[in-house]
């Protein structure tokens, strides 16, 4: 008896829940922004100032670029640096879009811009950056993270006054 008044309850949450996902998807108020940190960077390079990315991270980029394979990006942002540029544009070429520069420096801007916009995006940035401006977008407070970390996806979904934010750790791992 118990377990057929649940039945309803579970149901009414379902379709709550797919309602909600659905008009964040088709609302013109409803966005995702996506933000990654740059991949891996090579660290004995000459350049240690805008170092390349290492076959490892050449591989992470291209991964990333299939797992937003099915996302609706309209725009790629990514910091002027060899490393960031280089995680974007496997993303930016099969969105057929081109790379925007923003400056790390001011996120609180950026994010305000961002949230004007309200355009699904990527956002490539640092490890001493990308939470931070996550947390911005969300009106949390959030810290840099390890610099050894290179598998989080943080998403951003903004929907009237609602913002949520998910943190996702991808299971690319190259040997």
């Amino acid at each position: 008896m118990r377990t057929i008044k649940l039945i309803p309850a579970l149901l009414f949450f379902l379709l709550c829940f797919t309602k909600e996902h659905l008009i964040a998807q088709t609302d013109g108020e409803s966005f995702t922004i996506y933000l990654i940190r740059h991949s891996e960077k090579d660290i004995l390079s000459e350049n240690q100032l805008d170092p390349p990315l290492t076959t490892c991270g050449i591989e992470r980029s291209e991964y990333l670029s299939s797992f937003f394979e099915d996302t609706n990006i309209k725009k790629v942002y990514s910091t002027n640096y060899l490393r960031t540029i280089k995680t974007a544009m496997p993303t930016a070429l099969s969105k057929k879009v081109s790379i925007q520069y923003y400056d790390s420096n001011n996120l609180m801007l950026f994010s305000e811009q961002l949230l004007n916009l309200k355009q699904n995006s990527l956002v490539v940035g640092h490890s001493n950056t990308t939470p931070i401006l996550a947390g911005l977008l969300t009106g949390n407070n959030m810290n840099a993270f390890d610099e050894n970390i290179y598998n989080r996806i943080y998403k951003v979904i903004i929907s009237q006054n609602n913002k949520k934010l998910f943190v996702f750790e991808t299971s690319f791992d190259c040997n």
